[in-house]
């Protein structure tokens, strides 16, 4: 699968970080703090810190998040299941080669089944 000029992901995982609370700079230092992704990063050693810091916070408020909506019976545990299957379909597709014209199908599924998870 092609990657993105000067990103460490392929496309998919890219258009999934658009999608998310995250930005790829930030999924780079959790990676990076996770020892996950080896990665120097062309920036001050304070702002790399704050970006730690703002990155753990996001983390904390997703986690507090899942745990709210969980709780009071928002996400369901069929949604949890999705997830899951989505989550690992991801990190099939992460270590894998898509072709590019199958990006945009894979997309259109992941989006079609999230959505379908969060209809109210």
């Amino acid at each position: 699968m092609v990657e993105s000029e000067g990103s460490n992901f392929n496309n998919i995982i890219s258009k999934i970080i658009k999608k998310s609370l995250f930005t790829e700079r930030q999924i780079e230092i959790i990676l990076n703090q996770k020892n996950l992704l080896e990665s120097s990063f062309p920036i001050t050693r304070g702002a790399y810190y704050r970006q730690v810091s703002q990155s753990r916070e996001k983390l904390i408020a997703l986690f507090y998040s899942i745990i709210l909506l969980r709780g009071l019976g928002i996400l369901l545990p069929d949604d949890i299941d999705v997830i899951s299957k989505l989550s690992d379909q991801i990190r099939v597709i992460n270590k894998s080669d898509i072709f590019p014209e199958r990006e945009e199908q894979v997309i259109t599924v992941i989006d079609r089944l999230i959505r379908q998870a969060c209809s109210m």
